[in-house]
């Protein structure tokens, strides 16, 4: 399905819509099935795609994606949902016959779609990072507590045993007040998936008949299409559309930190990058560096030692400090995971797997909490049919992904100390940085509330 909806036409014709679900959401919410709409089919869309098919009370009334190959693929798995190409066309059309979104597509595009659903007052499961910018992220967090809507950020990890066992023991003070937090990604997929180095093509060419190739731009600037270097997942090497490997994964590996320590909004940050991305003007015009070292300072609290918690983000070819590795005495230290260090020990969690204590003779004797199972994806239609809060809702991983974004600000001025102020969302001593902090969107995709 194509549309041509103008940006007066999406506006006048979901204004009426909302006003209808507003009208009707009490009713329709107490149906026991939950009406859901999957944007973004393909990818890690196929995989959320799944996860709420095997959902008893979850039913699929509409599918949404801008290859027409991949709506083809997800059709034939759901033939009765409705199938759109435009999202603003399924939200448009869609009005009361929903009560939820999931939103899997390029990062740029996350916010304008996940504000409109929540001004709809839709539910909303959306993949990290939630945003692509740092002002996006504050707007969509409080969007969501005013919607009072069931929100879920596509950290899964976080809904795991290990990672649930790790924040109690940080919150039950197992290694006492924490000193020192190092955090890293350093898979060797991190260097190939940002092997693309720019400049982008001087010259484009038509896109296959596949792709909505305008709707796929969306908010970003308009640039020719080009095979091989956007669609599909090459999106996340380009400034325009993706966070950079720290956006990317950042939110799985902080989620626990963040929950266990209580953070708050950072005062500092600071980035250093590979030199050879630093000294080229036309990459940095363009692309994310293939590896990264982001420092922030965080504001101390009764589980932090000192008056400040020094937390340090590693990736690519750029790996944590040997004295930190020499902690977990692995021949091989976890190329994803975070180590904690604190006044009466150390925690270290490799993601998807269960924290390790240190020294292991200390705390061999330690029990263990029996947590039960939980699905990251059934825990948000459970709670959008009345259940209990989500692990990842965004008033939580809101500010936690704001502070990562303000991570891929400092990379794209490296070596300069960024001052954060959160209240007024001001970083003062850069200005450069300040104009970082919110994009311009594209003429005619400019969403309310953004």
């Amino acid at each position: 399905m194509t549309s041509n909806l103008s940006r007066r036409q999406f506006l006048q014709t979901t204004t009426a819509s909302f006003a209808t679900f507003a009208i009707g959401r009490d009713a329709f919410a107490a149906n026991d099935k939950l009406n859901h709409a999957c944007i973004g089919v393909g990818g890690m869309g196929g995989v959320d795609m799944k996860q709420f098919l095997a959902h008893p009370k979850a039913q699929i009334a509409a599918i949404c994606d801008v290859d027409s190959g991949r709506l083809e693929a997800a059709g034939k798995l759901v033939p009765s949902a409705r199938r759109y190409s435009d999202w603003r066309e399924l939200f448009a059309k869609e009005g009361n016959k929903i009560d939820s979104v999931n939103v899997a597509v390029p990062d740029h595009m996350h916010a304008a779609i996940t504000m409109t659903a929540l001004r709809a007052k839709k539910h909303v499961y959306c993949q990290k990072p939630l945003c692509h910018d740092v002002a996006e992220c504050r707007a969509v967090a409080k969007s969501a507590k005013a919607a009072r809507v069931v929100t879920q950020l596509g950290t899964q990890a976080a809904s795991g045993i290990g990672d649930r066992m790790a924040v109690r023991f940080l919150r039950q003070g197992v290694i006492g007040r924490v000193k020192r937090a190092i955090l890293c990604s350093n898979r060797t997929g991190a260097v190939e998936a940002y092997r693309l180095k720019g400049p982008r093509p001087a010259q484009g060419e038509p896109p296959p008949a596949n792709l909505a190739w305008d709707s796929w731009i969306g908010t970003a600037p308009l640039r020719p299409f080009a095979p091989d270097i956007y669609h599909p997942m090459k999106w996340r090497t380009w400034l325009d559309f993706g966070t950079g490997w720290s956006g990317d994964i950042g939110c799985h590996v902080f989620d626990a930190v963040w929950k266990g320590l209580g953070l708050t909004a950072p005062k500092t940050v600071v980035a250093e990058v590979q030199k050879s991305w630093e000294q080229s003007p036309d990459r940095r015009a363009d692309t994310w560096p293939q590896c990264q070292h982001i420092t922030w300072t965080f504001p101390a609290n009764k589980m932090i030692e000192g008056k400040e918690l020094v937390l340090e983000w590693f990736d690519g070819e750029m790996f944590p400090p040997a004295d930190v590795q020499a902690i977990a005495g692995m021949d091989k230290y976890p190329e994803e995971s975070a180590m904690l260090i604190g006044t009466e020990g150390a925690l270290l969690l490799q993601h998807g797997s269960g924290p390790l204590l240190f020294p292991r003779e200390k705390f061999k004797d330690l029990p263990r909490p029996k947590l039960p199972t939980r699905n990251h994806y059934h825990h948000f239609v459970d709670a959008s049919l009345g259940g209990e809060m989500t692990e990842s809702h965004f008033d939580q991983t809101g500010p936690m992904a704001e502070a990562i974004l303000l991570g891929t600000v400092a990379i794209r001025v490296p070596g300069k100390p960024l001052k954060w102020d959160a209240s007024t969302m001001t970083i003062a001593n850069d200005p450069a940085a300040q104009c970082l902090l919110r994009r311009a969107y594209r003429k005619g995709w400019q969403v309310t509330g953004l």
